[in-house]
């Protein structure tokens, strides 16, 4: 890259805002769970140009290890708790661990097929950002996943993360009540 100095480079990390379910020894299982999963490639990021954050959900960790979701809790249809603050606790994350490098959010949505409940999780995400950038944070950019419902790795199609729909059979586009909304908040530049 030093003959392209025009060019920014850095690099993505799903954060998973690890937290200690409180048992005797998931303080310590976490730094030993969660640091060569999400700490170690933001240490690593100190010097870049950027910090790439994706942000879903967390993940509760006890004495053994990451804990499956709790029953009691609203699910997405990846089968992660609903938690739009893990966008906020994952830009602090990497703009404290990275050492200040600037932050773009480059994943951050949730699995459903409830639109009103896709807004409601952007709508709790973009104020935590928010309230980081409040905070001082540099965070240069955000980016929603995904615009289209896609093919998700090993879920198939099922998970619909998207701000429009496609008819499987056709190909046919629907925009869904959240890309309007999104689209009114990035007019508005507030929410």
């Amino acid at each position: 890259l030093s003959q392209l100095p025009q060019i920014q480079s850095g690099w993505t990390v799903a954060t998973q805002a690890f937290r200690s379910n409180g048992e005797p020894g998931a303080d310590e299982k976490i730094r030993e769970y969660g640091y060569p999963r999400d700490d170690w490639y933001l240490e690593a990021a100190r010097g870049d140009d950027f910090v790439g954050v994706q942000a879903y959900t967390r993940t509760f960790i006890g004495p053994e290890g990451p804990l499956p979701v709790a029953d009691d809790v609203e699910t997405t249809l990846t089968g992660w708790e609903f938690f739009p603050q893990a966008l906020e606790l994952g830009v602090r994350s990497a703009w404290e661990l990275s050492g200040g490098v600037p932050v773009l959010v480059t994943e951050n949505g949730i699995a459903t097929s409830d639109d009103t409940r896709r807004v409601a999780y952007t709508d709790g995400a973009l104020r935590g950002l928010h309230a980081a950038m409040a905070d001082g944070i540099d965070v240069r950019g955000y980016l929603h996943w995904s615009a289209l419902d896609n093919y998700e790795w090993a879920s198939g199609f099922r998970p619909t993360f998207g701000l429009i729909g496609v008819d499987r059979e056709t190909f046919e586009r629907h925009p869904k009540p959240s890309l309007a909304w999104l689209g009114e908040v990035a007019r508005r530049n507030a929410l």
